[in-house]
């Protein structure tokens, strides 16, 4: 009786070891990169860092926005139409040591960014497990998560991450605080659940 006992107890460590291990990754195998104006992204970049580890990086430029809002609205409706992919002054080194990549970015001009642009085409995320997240001013992510697709073809792109965060056109700067940092932080974590990064 005892030997089946301790046979049984052998198979349930083993098999909640099992679970674990699938669904844990290594901190230092994870990479999460984002762009953010008001820092409504950057708080759910941290939100993320705090639930599943990994190395935070902010995107920057090497001429930076204006800080004029509409003048940024329209240097940005510029390089999307002529294409043009600002230069990063972030560099990040050792990409191929990360097996996961969360890409975070605000909805500009109904899609994805100019500078995110810039850091996709200039890395290499083949093989990658590339997860996307988003902020914006509650019109949605617009075409943004599906230019992660087509930038990360030899990528594995998980289901992406929206939030409605500041309406800067408004005025309304940063949201991420008290009752609306505790929504982020529930909806955030449902989230790493479901795609089984946590």
């Amino acid at each position: 009786m005892k030997n089946v006992s301790l046979f049984l107890l052998i198979i349930i460590l083993s098999s909640n070891a099992g679970c674990s291990n699938a669904q844990s990754m290594p901190a230092n195998k994870i990479l999460i990169v984002y762009l953010s104006r008001t820092n409504n992204t950057k708080a759910i970049a941290e939100i993320i860092q705090r639930n599943v580890g990994g190395t935070l990086v902010a995107l920057e430029l090497e001429k930076p926005y204006p800080g004029n809002y509409k003048a940024t609205v329209q240097q940005v409706v510029d390089e999307n139409t002529s294409g043009y992919l600002p230069p990063l002054k972030t560099k990040i080194d050792s990409i191929e040591n990360y097996d996961v990549v969360f890409i975070g970015f605000p909805t500009w001009d109904m899609q994805m960014p100019p500078p995110v642009k810039s850091f996709l085409q200039q890395y290499n995320l083949s093989g990658k497990k590339v997860i996307p997240f988003n902020t914006n001013a509650g019109y949605g992510v617009g075409s943004g998560f599906q230019t992660v697709k087509k930038l990360c073809p030899n990528s594995k792109v998980l289901e992406g991450f929206e939030i409605k965060g500041g309406i800067e056109r408004d005025g309304i700067l940063f949201v991420m605080k008290d009752e609306k940092a505790k929504e982020a932080e529930t909806e955030v974590k449902e989230w790493l659940h479901r795609i089984k990064v946590m």
